[in-house]
């Protein structure tokens, strides 16, 4: 194993021992192959930058670069985009740690020197994060390798496996052409997203939320604070913006929109979907900080004569989020509630069984316009896991959650 400090201003000669001049970093093409050292850059007294193709070397070491080419065949470096260079796009730089789920900041690179048909290939192996790395890049050209390499192994070392590695490029077409994939990234629980996030400067951020699906984005944003939503959202175009908030709960969209600039949220709101647009619009019509602007129009409900057959088959047919879900609502003839049953009462019961017999004692509610506050004492008091809130004919408009109450707390405090 070779470390890019040890290789980094390596003597480098050609075939006849000439000497070409030092090497100032490496580029892998990852259309080719994301793993192998494709190109040698080195910097020359007089020609300026020379580019040394993986093929073109015999030997490495930590001593010298031999190639097998004379120095007429070494072409000068073209700037090349769609080559990943390890000096300018990775040391120094933050990337994500997607098994530890974290952002990480790589202070050297791990590399294995491999022979191949005849000539040396260096193969990335790890990104080095640890105290040992920091200390070989403080102490590079100071003494010699061997010395540093023992003095920086008394210091913590720590490595992540290059597969668990995802690079942030903020342009979108080099991210296209470097191959770079947020997959893996995907895969994360939103919290953990939303951590990855708030660690990365505003141009990161955005990278990583366009390249993700727009479900997964509307998850991640959702568990992040929603100023930050919103400038995150104002950042990226107006359409993928629109797209994002169709996929998060309308109690959530609705709180977003409220804080960006009224152009920017009708703007989104135009782009959205007629139907989610319209649920949005509704929520945003309660005045801040009363049970209205908290609650989510989007819960399950039935006729108050109806059995728990019926409450199933509307479960069924739910397209909500699940946390709105802990009960079912019984509507009377005028739309006005009549009831409340709890979702573990209808999974212990016969298909047949009237809805009516299993409704929660006493009803609980609480009128559009009551504020946080009220909201949350009736939580605290009655050990509540949602709270149905109705206008004054007594229709219902909306539920308000546990995890509502529990992130409003939680930004109060």
């Amino acid at each position: 194993m070779i470390f890019f400090t040890e290789l980094e201003n390596l003597p480098t000669f050609d075939v006849k021992g000439d000497f070409l001049g030092r090497l100032s970093d490496l580029g892998v093409d990852p259309s080719q192959n994301a793993l192998r050292v494709a190109s040698y850059l080195v910097k020359t007294p007089k020609k300026g930058l020379l580019c040394i193709t993986y093929d073109q070397v015999q030997s490495i070491s930590v001593r010298s670069i031999q190639t097998r080419v004379p120095a007429a065949e070494v072409e000068c470096y073209a700037p090349n985009e769609s080559l990943m260079r390890v000096k300018k796009d990775v040391l120094d730089q933050q990337v994500i740690d997607v098994d530890h789920r974290k952002v990480v900041r790589v202070n050297d690179v791990d590399f294995d020197i491999q022979p191949s048909n005849g000539h040396s290939e260096l193969r990335i192996l790890a990104a080095n994060v640890g105290l040992g790395a920091a200390v070989r890049r403080l102490l590079q050209g100071l003494t010699a390798k061997h010395t540093i390499r023992g003095f920086s192994e008394l210091f913590p070392s720590k490595t992540i496996p290059w597969e668990f590695i995802n690079l942030i490029e903020s342009d979108p077409a080099r991210r296209v052409r470097l191959r770079i994939s947020y997959e893996r990234v995907a895969e994360l629980h939103p919290a953990d997203i939303a951590e990855i996030l708030e660690e990365l400067s505003r141009d990161e951020q955005k990278a990583v939320i366009e390249s993700l699906d727009y479900e997964t984005a509307a998850h991640a944003l959702s568990e992040i604070p929603t100023r930050m939503q919103a400038a995150l959202l104002e950042s990226i175009s107006t359409e993928k913006a629109a797209d994002i908030v169709e996929e998060m709960p309308p109690d959530e969209a609705a709180d977003v929109l409220q804080v960006m600039p009224p152009e920017t949220s009708a703007e989104v709101l135009a782009d959205m979907g007629k139907e989610e647009a319209e649920e949005v619009r509704e929520l945003l019509g309660f005045e801040e900080n009363t049970a209205g602007a908290l609650m989510t129009n989007q819960f399950v409900f039935v006729g108050e004569v109806a059995s728990v057959e019926g409450a199933i088959a509307a479960l069924r047919n739910f397209e909500g989020p699940l946390e709105s879900i802990h009960q079912i609502y019984l509507l009377d003839a005028h739309a006005a509630l009549a009831g409340v049953v709890p979702l573990a009462k209808i999974l212990l019961s016969e298909s047949g069984t009237p809805l009516k017999t299993l409704v929660a004692e006493p009803l609980i509610y609480v009128p559009s316009h009551a504020n946080h506050r009220t909201v949350v004492d009736l939580f605290h008091k009655y050990n509540l896991v949602a709270l149905p809130v109705v206008n004054e004919p007594g229709h219902l408009l909306g539920v308000v959650t546990a995890d509502d109450v529990l992130e409003l707390v939680v930004n109060r405090k």
